[in-house]
């Protein structure tokens, strides 16, 4: 997340345009101060709302689990998944040769 002062951007607003952009959050800050978050516009906040887009972000960087995703939309994981998974986003982050690896390591 990127932090944007007030006279940063009354001087150079290309700097939240360029975050936003590249679909990053931006704070926004008055002499240090946090007033507010800038957050890109998509089809997700569109359909889903802001809260859900948020949790799905963290999910898909890494910073929540599926059960953290699951307990803060009030769902159960098994619908978790099910939205992740028509979503397009993986729920199983799973590498084959991984496993293959530790097969022969015991063999």
């Amino acid at each position: 997340m990127q932090t944007v002062g007030i006279k940063e951007l009354q001087t150079n607003p290309a700097i939240l345009t360029k975050a936003l952009e590249a679909h990053e959050y931006a704070m926004i800050t008055k002499r240090s101060t946090p007033i507010g978050v800038a957050v890109s516009f998509d089809d997700v906040i569109l359909s889903h709302g802001l809260k859900t887009s948020l949790l799905l972000d963290g999910y898909k960087s890494g910073n929540l689990s599926l059960g953290q995703l699951a307990a803060s939309l009030d769902v159960s994981k098994e619908k978790a998944m099910k939205m992740l998974s028509l979503m397009g986003i993986d729920v199983i982050d799973y590498d084959f040769n991984d496993d293959m690896k530790s097969l022969d390591s015991f063999i």
